[in-house]
Protein backbone atom coordinates (compact mmCIF):
# COMPACT_ATOMS: atom_id res chain seq x y z
CA UNK A 1 0.00 0.00 0.00
CA UNK A 2 2.55 2.22 0.74
CA UNK A 3 4.46 1.41 -2.38
CA UNK A 4 1.32 2.84 -4.67
CA UNK A 5 1.15 5.62 -2.20
CA UNK A 6 4.58 6.58 -2.63
CA UNK A 7 4.20 6.51 -6.44
CA UNK A 8 1.25 7.50 -7.46
CA UNK A 9 0.53 10.38 -5.26
CA UNK A 10 3.79 11.16 -2.81
CA UNK A 11 7.14 11.18 -4.49
CA UNK A 12 6.29 10.04 -8.39
CA UNK A 13 3.89 13.17 -8.98
CA UNK A 14 7.29 15.63 -7.14
CA UNK A 15 9.74 13.02 -9.14
CA UNK A 16 7.88 14.27 -12.55
CA UNK A 17 8.41 17.78 -11.76
CA UNK A 18 11.43 17.81 -10.74
CA UNK A 19 13.21 15.84 -13.37
CA UNK A 20 10.60 16.13 -16.31
CA UNK A 21 11.59 12.28 -17.44
CA UNK A 22 11.69 11.67 -21.00
CA UNK A 23 10.78 7.73 -21.26
CA UNK A 24 11.62 5.57 -24.19
CA UNK A 25 11.28 2.05 -25.46
CA UNK A 26 9.05 1.70 -22.02
CA UNK A 27 6.93 -0.73 -24.77
CA UNK A 28 10.04 -3.44 -24.12
CA UNK A 29 9.33 -3.82 -20.46
CA UNK A 30 7.01 -7.28 -20.21
CA UNK A 31 3.85 -6.04 -19.35
CA UNK A 32 3.94 -9.59 -17.27
CA UNK A 33 5.98 -12.17 -15.86
CA UNK A 34 9.27 -11.95 -14.20
CA UNK A 35 12.28 -10.56 -16.05
CA UNK A 36 14.91 -8.42 -14.72
CA UNK A 37 15.30 -4.53 -15.49
CA UNK A 38 19.54 -3.95 -15.71
CA UNK A 39 20.53 -0.20 -15.59
CA UNK A 40 23.31 1.54 -14.74
CA UNK A 41 23.41 3.22 -11.66
CA UNK A 42 24.53 7.10 -11.73
CA UNK A 43 22.51 8.81 -8.50
CA UNK A 44 20.19 8.16 -5.61
CA UNK A 45 17.62 9.17 -7.51
CA UNK A 46 17.66 6.21 -9.94
CA UNK A 47 16.48 4.30 -7.21
CA UNK A 48 13.10 6.25 -7.15
CA UNK A 49 12.35 7.43 -11.08
CA UNK A 50 12.42 4.16 -12.27
CA UNK A 51 9.68 2.98 -10.29
CA UNK A 52 8.03 5.97 -10.17
CA UNK A 53 7.53 5.28 -14.97
CA UNK A 54 7.55 1.86 -14.44
CA UNK A 55 3.33 0.85 -15.10
CA UNK A 56 4.52 -2.64 -13.33
CA UNK A 57 5.52 -2.62 -9.43
CA UNK A 58 9.71 -3.43 -9.48
CA UNK A 59 11.52 -4.51 -6.66
CA UNK A 60 15.52 -3.09 -6.34
CA UNK A 61 17.89 -5.18 -4.36
CA UNK A 62 19.38 -2.27 -2.22
CA UNK A 63 22.26 -2.12 -0.09
CA UNK A 64 22.02 -3.02 3.26
CA UNK A 65 23.61 0.31 4.70
CA UNK A 66 19.94 1.84 4.13
CA UNK A 67 18.12 -0.37 6.16
CA UNK A 68 21.23 0.16 9.21
CA UNK A 69 21.79 3.76 9.85
CA UNK A 70 21.88 5.23 13.21
CA UNK A 71 19.84 7.39 14.93
CA UNK A 72 16.51 8.66 13.83
CA UNK A 73 17.22 9.33 10.28
CA UNK A 74 18.17 5.89 9.83
CA UNK A 75 15.11 4.69 11.22
CA UNK A 76 13.28 6.64 8.88
CA UNK A 77 15.49 5.66 5.73
CA UNK A 78 15.21 1.88 6.39
CA UNK A 79 10.90 2.29 6.96
CA UNK A 80 11.25 4.22 3.10
CA UNK A 81 12.89 1.69 1.34
CA UNK A 82 11.49 -1.00 3.31
CA UNK A 83 7.66 -0.11 2.79
CA UNK A 84 8.96 0.70 -1.01
CA UNK A 85 9.31 -2.76 -1.09
CA UNK A 86 13.51 -2.87 -1.30
CA UNK A 87 15.06 -5.79 -0.40
CA UNK A 88 18.25 -4.98 1.79
CA UNK A 89 21.10 -6.92 0.57
CA UNK A 90 25.25 -7.09 2.98
CA UNK A 91 27.62 -6.83 0.39
CA UNK A 92 30.29 -7.29 2.84
CA UNK A 93 32.15 -10.84 2.85
CA UNK A 94 32.00 -13.97 1.32
CA UNK A 95 28.44 -15.00 0.94
CA UNK A 96 27.05 -11.34 0.23
CA UNK A 97 27.24 -12.25 -3.40
CA UNK A 98 24.93 -15.72 -2.68
CA UNK A 99 22.52 -13.60 -0.85
CA UNK A 100 21.70 -10.86 -3.15
CA UNK A 101 20.96 -13.63 -5.67
CA UNK A 102 19.12 -15.94 -3.22
CA UNK A 103 16.70 -12.42 -2.97
CA UNK A 104 16.85 -12.04 -6.22
CA UNK A 105 15.21 -15.45 -7.52
CA UNK A 106 13.13 -14.58 -5.15
CA UNK A 107 11.34 -12.17 -6.65
CA UNK A 108 11.60 -13.31 -10.09
CA UNK A 109 9.68 -16.81 -9.03
CA UNK A 110 6.77 -14.78 -7.62
CA UNK A 111 6.18 -13.89 -11.35
CA UNK A 112 7.80 -10.10 -10.69
CA UNK A 113 10.17 -7.68 -11.85
CA UNK A 114 13.69 -7.39 -10.46
CA UNK A 115 15.56 -4.44 -10.58
CA UNK A 116 19.85 -4.77 -10.68
CA UNK A 117 22.67 -2.37 -10.78
CA UNK A 118 24.84 -4.90 -12.99
CA UNK A 119 27.45 -2.07 -11.69
CA UNK A 120 26.97 -3.37 -8.00
CA UNK A 121 27.00 0.19 -7.01
CA UNK A 122 26.74 4.03 -7.88
CA UNK A 123 29.55 5.14 -10.67
CA UNK A 124 31.51 7.63 -8.88
CA UNK A 125 31.98 9.78 -12.39
CA UNK A 126 29.91 9.26 -14.40
CA UNK A 127 31.39 6.32 -16.32
CA UNK A 128 30.08 2.43 -17.27
CA UNK A 129 32.25 0.06 -15.05
CA UNK A 130 32.20 -3.65 -15.45
CA UNK A 131 29.81 -5.82 -14.37
CA UNK A 132 29.12 -8.62 -11.90
CA UNK A 133 28.15 -11.58 -12.50
CA UNK A 134 24.89 -12.38 -10.29
CA UNK A 135 22.86 -10.76 -13.18
CA UNK A 136 23.89 -13.09 -15.58
CA UNK A 137 23.37 -15.93 -12.98
CA UNK A 138 20.01 -14.86 -11.94
CA UNK A 139 19.07 -14.71 -15.54
CA UNK A 140 19.83 -18.17 -16.38
CA UNK A 141 18.93 -19.64 -13.45
CA UNK A 142 15.35 -18.24 -13.50
CA UNK A 143 14.89 -18.24 -17.59
CA UNK A 144 13.83 -14.84 -17.57
CA UNK A 145 14.60 -11.75 -19.64
CA UNK A 146 17.01 -9.08 -19.44
CA UNK A 147 15.35 -5.64 -20.28
CA UNK A 148 18.69 -3.24 -20.32
CA UNK A 149 17.72 0.67 -19.12
CA UNK A 150 20.21 3.17 -19.03
CA UNK A 151 19.47 6.59 -16.66
CA UNK A 152 20.70 9.64 -18.87
CA UNK A 153 21.19 13.16 -16.93
CA UNK A 154 20.84 11.46 -13.62
CA UNK A 155 24.54 12.46 -12.61
CA UNK A 156 24.39 15.43 -13.85
CA UNK A 157 21.28 16.18 -11.50
CA UNK A 158 22.28 14.48 -8.32
CA UNK A 159 25.75 13.38 -8.30
CA UNK A 160 27.17 11.80 -5.11
CA UNK A 161 27.26 13.44 -1.81
CA UNK A 162 24.46 15.89 -3.27
CA UNK A 163 21.38 15.90 -1.31
CA UNK A 164 18.74 17.99 -2.92
CA UNK A 165 19.15 17.27 -6.87
CA UNK A 166 19.26 20.11 -9.43
CA UNK A 167 15.96 20.63 -11.39
CA UNK A 168 17.06 18.97 -14.95
CA UNK A 169 15.09 16.93 -17.74
CA UNK A 170 16.52 13.05 -17.66
CA UNK A 171 16.09 10.03 -19.83
CA UNK A 172 15.31 6.61 -18.64
CA UNK A 173 16.08 4.62 -21.94
CA UNK A 174 14.81 0.95 -22.05
CA UNK A 175 16.22 -1.40 -25.02
CA UNK A 176 14.53 -4.70 -26.50
CA UNK A 177 14.49 -7.42 -24.37
CA UNK A 178 17.74 -9.86 -24.25
CA UNK A 179 16.54 -13.25 -24.64
CA UNK A 180 19.60 -15.65 -23.18
CA UNK A 181 17.62 -19.00 -23.27
CA UNK A 182 20.68 -20.67 -25.30
CA UNK A 183 22.41 -20.85 -22.52
CA UNK A 184 19.84 -22.78 -20.37
CA UNK A 185 21.62 -24.96 -17.92
CA UNK A 186 24.94 -23.44 -17.62
CA UNK A 187 25.19 -21.21 -15.19
CA UNK A 188 27.78 -22.59 -13.75
CA UNK A 189 30.39 -21.66 -16.41
CA UNK A 190 32.19 -19.22 -15.04
CA UNK A 191 33.04 -17.99 -18.91
CA UNK A 192 29.46 -18.08 -20.04
CA UNK A 193 28.35 -15.79 -16.95
CA UNK A 194 31.20 -13.49 -18.21
CA UNK A 195 29.73 -13.45 -21.49
CA UNK A 196 26.46 -13.08 -20.65
CA UNK A 197 27.51 -10.33 -18.35
CA UNK A 198 29.37 -8.29 -20.85
CA UNK A 199 26.47 -8.60 -23.26
CA UNK A 200 24.05 -6.78 -20.71
CA UNK A 201 26.80 -4.46 -19.84
CA UNK A 202 27.79 -3.36 -23.51
CA UNK A 203 23.52 -3.05 -24.25
CA UNK A 204 23.26 -0.45 -21.73
CA UNK A 205 26.33 0.91 -22.83
CA UNK A 206 24.37 1.49 -26.21
CA UNK A 207 21.47 2.90 -24.39
CA UNK A 208 23.77 5.46 -22.77
CA UNK A 209 26.52 6.49 -24.48
CA UNK A 210 28.81 6.16 -21.91
CA UNK A 211 32.62 5.79 -21.15
CA UNK A 212 33.21 2.18 -20.72
CA UNK A 213 35.94 1.19 -18.27
CA UNK A 214 36.81 -2.95 -18.08
CA UNK A 215 37.22 -2.82 -14.24
CA UNK A 216 34.90 -2.64 -11.20
CA UNK A 217 33.94 0.43 -10.15
CA UNK A 218 34.56 -0.65 -6.46
CA UNK A 219 38.25 -1.55 -7.50
CA UNK A 220 38.78 1.78 -9.11
CA UNK A 221 36.95 3.35 -5.92
CA UNK A 222 39.56 2.16 -3.52
CA UNK A 223 42.63 3.20 -5.81
CA UNK A 224 41.38 6.65 -6.47
CA UNK A 225 40.77 6.98 -2.07
CA UNK A 226 44.32 5.85 -1.72
CA UNK A 227 45.88 8.36 -4.23
CA UNK A 228 47.09 5.68 -6.75
CA UNK A 229 47.03 6.59 -10.40
CA UNK A 230 44.24 5.27 -12.32
CA UNK A 231 45.33 2.52 -14.70
CA UNK A 232 42.29 1.36 -15.78
CA UNK A 233 41.50 0.30 -19.20
CA UNK A 234 38.78 2.84 -20.75
CA UNK A 235 36.57 2.41 -24.35
CA UNK A 236 35.10 5.37 -26.07
CA UNK A 237 31.24 6.51 -25.60
CA UNK A 238 29.49 4.13 -27.17
CA UNK A 239 27.24 5.55 -30.36
CA UNK A 240 23.69 6.44 -29.68
CA UNK A 241 21.70 4.17 -31.67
Amino acid sequence: MFYHLLKYVLLGPLLRLFFRPRIEGLEHVPASGPAIVAGNHLSFSDHFLMPAILKRRITFLAKAEYFTGPGVKGRLTAFFFRSAGQIPVDRSGKEAGQAAIREGLGVLRKGELLGIYPEGTRSHDGRLYKGKVGVAVMALTAGVPVVPCAMIGTFEAQPPGKVVPRIRPVTIRFGEPLDFSRYAGMEREKAVLRAVTDEIVYAILSLSGQEYVDEYAGVVKEREAAGQNPRERRFPRAPLG
